[in-house]
């Protein structure tokens, strides 16, 4: 029998379109902040991760591409990955380079720094991106900002397809930093491991 689709089936689309418009306008980076903010106001106000288990488009295209697609190994994920110190490790060093990022973009905000039109992948590679960006009217530290936060979109897209690859679909969903994230506070708000807290 099969299962009824949900509109929030469909979000796979969403972050689909949206690496998409980010390749043709840097400035619709912005719209990846609701990644950051939903599954937040999710853990703090109810204490559950159901944006994680529901709600992901990423997670879903992972799914479609390495489930439905067979594009994925669907090998276990080895333990060290799902260990507290790599989890940990990777959400602190996460979010080093989003501050990192947040000081780049005030650099150009103050006169600082000129604007830097590269999509810098894996914390590494600077792709050259000047395509992306036509001008606005706004201050070019918020050009400076889109390029930084699509570079951690792309960046964690990427590492997501590579796990996908080598193991399961939603191997990304082990360590993902804002699982982490959101794990840790509803933890913290229920003060105990209740259903859907758990990695």
């Amino acid at each position: 029998m099969t299962q009824k689709k949900h509109w929030y089936d469909y979000l796979w689309i969403f972050s689909s379109l949206y690496l998409i418009l980010g390749f043709f306008n840097i400035l619709f980076a912005w719209i990846g902040l609701l990644c950051f903010f939903i599954p937040l106001i999710i853990a703090v106000f109810w204490g559950r991760k159901s944006y994680c288990q529901r709600y992901c488009g990423r997670g879903q295209l992972f799914q479609l591409i390495g489930g439905n697609f067979g594009l994925s190994r669907k090998k276990d994920v080895p333990q060290w990955m799902k260990s507290k110190i790599f989890r940990y490790g990777f959400l602190i060093f996460f979010f080093a380079m989003f501050f990192i990022m947040l000081w780049s973009t005030y650099l150009v905000f103050s006169g600082g720094q000129d604007l830097n039109q590269v999509v810098t992948l894996i914390w590494t590679f600077k792709l050259p991106w000047h395509w992306a960006y036509h001008g606005t009217l706004f201050h070019q530290g918020v050009a400076q900002f889109a390029f930084g936060f699509y570079s951690v979109m792309l960046t964690s897209t990427v590492l997501g397809m590579l796990t996908m690859i080598l193991f399961k679909p939603r191997s990304w969903c082990v360590y993902c930093p804002m699982g982490t994230m959101t794990q840790l506070i509803c933890k913290a708000k229920n003060h105990k491991s209740v259903p859907g807290c758990d990695m």
